[in-house]
């Protein structure tokens, strides 16, 4: 821990709110160093991928999509039907646990280097930020200035490029919910004709200036729960961006550089409270005071302290990836028992999805028998009548469906065509009779097993149960 005077004062308060309760903005100084460009290579590579998603298509399927309206998802091109709810939550269960594992070894480096928040802000809206105001001083300065033609004019430009930069953002999520096909039609048929789809790229437009133009990073630190569950999650042996507080305050403290001192004899630690730490830091944080649930792991206050360090001649590594007991403690990391643990239940998670990938069906279909309704005599026979739906999850069309009886002698009368077609990614349902002979019947009630075929191919087989005569037991 930090041995700062204020001792855990800092934790009752965040950096964004004055002592009056009110909003202060901040203006990080622009990162740079290495941890910067390897952050820079990571989120343009994803931007990328989440840019090309909905418009890349696998077999046909988009790649991924979350269409909550009709119900429809994919994932890496896997549909999952409405029937298949239980693969889609058991993929996000996977998901969370992973991010959780993720948390517990390495802290908050999903906030930091992957998630669509920060990348967005950072590495779009913040370096046009960069590039029309300045860096943090200039920014300032504007702040405080009075509304002159210069203000206005990069204002005006900065919101601009800030409204176009959220509608472009806006059209590729409305493209996960809606479909990219949906998408281009809207642009075909235009904002009239499409209006329910208009006004929800409209509303996502608006979401996303709002976030980016002006709440910022109290997305982290008040709307994001997963700030709050790193503190459940991170113990002492949690890599996570810190500051060495045994070399940065040693005996005495740390104090401003004096190049005319030797602060190995004085007792002085490492840190000369030059603050360009706290500059750096786009939540306002001030990282050498531990752990807090601001801190997103951007890794900009290693790379500033790391220039620092460099430019007053004292070794690198006063704050880096490091775990708290590495640094109060010298040891080592080690997997865990709690690690092992979360990497195990990963593990068995991803084996069963992966199972229920490999045999989920491309056709379900359900047969089954109308509810309230008795078995008929019919000569020798006996009928029931049944309601039956066939899914088709695949991008080809099924032209000559009919039902088959695989267990029994008997015969299957749908009502109206006997051999009918079932459109791609589509539902057909509609009623049949089944007529079975009564000395041909178990009982009252017969297991029945039902093919469905396209042509002479058996594309899904469904059980039934047949009504019949309790005489016949």
């Amino acid at each position: 821990m930090s041995t700062n005077t204020g001792g855990e004062a800092f934790r009752d308060t965040i950096g964004t709110i004055d002592d009056e309760g009110k909003r202060k903005f901040l203006f990080p100084k622009k990162p740079s160093g290495k941890f910067y460009k390897y952050r820079k290579i990571v989120s343009y590579f994803l931007l990328l991928i989440l840019v090309a998603n909905p418009f890349v298509k696998v077999n046909g399927n988009q790649l991924m999509l979350f269409n909550v309206l009709e119900r429809r998802f994919n994932i890496f091109g896997f549909p999952f039907w409405p029937q298949d709810f239980y693969i889609f939550v058991l993929a996000m269960i996977t998901m969370v646990v992973f991010v959780i594992l993720f948390t517990v070894v390495f802290g908050r480096i999903f906030c930091g280097w992957i998630c669509p928040q920060t990348i967005f802000l950072e590495m779009v809206f913040r370096r046009i930020e960069y590039w029309i105001d300045g860096d943090r001083g200039a920014q300032i300065r504007l702040a405080k200035q009075e509304w002159n033609a210069e203000k206005i004019r990069k204002r005006l430009l900065k919101w601009t490029i800030f409204f176009i930069f959220s509608f472009l953002i806006a059209n590729i999520f409305l493209a996960y919910v809606i479909g990219s096909d949906a998408l281009w039609l809207m642009m075909e048929d235009g904002p009239v004709n499409q209006s329910g789809n208009f006004i929800a790229l409209l509303i996502f437009t608006g979401v996303f200036y709002f976030v980016f133009a002006w709440f910022r990073e109290q997305v982290c630190i008040i709307a994001c729960p997963y700030g709050r569950l790193q503190g459940v999650l991170l113990d002492n042996k949690s890599i996570n961006v810190a500051y060495d507080f045994v070399r940065g305050e040693k005996e005495t403290g740390r104090a401003k550089f004096n190049k005319k001192e030797d602060r190995a004899t004085t007792g002085k630690g490492d840190c000369i409270d030059c603050m360009q730490c706290v500059h750096v830091c786009p939540t306002g944080i001030d990282i050498r005071n531990g752990t807090q649930l601001e801190c997103t792991n951007c890794t900009a206050c290693i790379d500033e302290c790391d220039t620092i360090m460099r430019s007053v001649g004292l070794p690198v590594g006063l704050i880096r990836y490091a775990s708290e007991d590495e640094i109060e403690k010298k040891e080592k990391f080690r997997f865990t028992a709690r690690m092992k643990g979360y990497t195990a239940v990963l593990g068995i998670l991803i084996g069963i999805l992966s199972g229920l990938l490999f045999l989920r069906n491309d056709v379900e279909a359900e047969v089954l028998r109308l509810p309230g309704q008795l078995f008929q005599h019919k000569g020798k026979n006996i009928s029931n009548v049944y309601t039956y739906k066939i899914v088709n999850k695949t991008v080809h069309e099924f032209k000559d469906i009919h039902f088959e009886l695989l267990t029994s002698k008997g015969t299957i009368k749908p009502v109206g065509k006997a051999h009918f077609t079932v459109p791609k990614q589509g539902i057909s349902q509609g009623t049949l009779f089944i007529e079975i002979n009564q000395y041909l019947l178990d009982g009252d009630k017969t297991k029945l097993r039902i093919g469905v075929y396209d042509g002479k191919n058996l594309i899904e087989t469904t059980k039934t149960n047949f009504l019949g005569p309790r005489s016949f037991n």
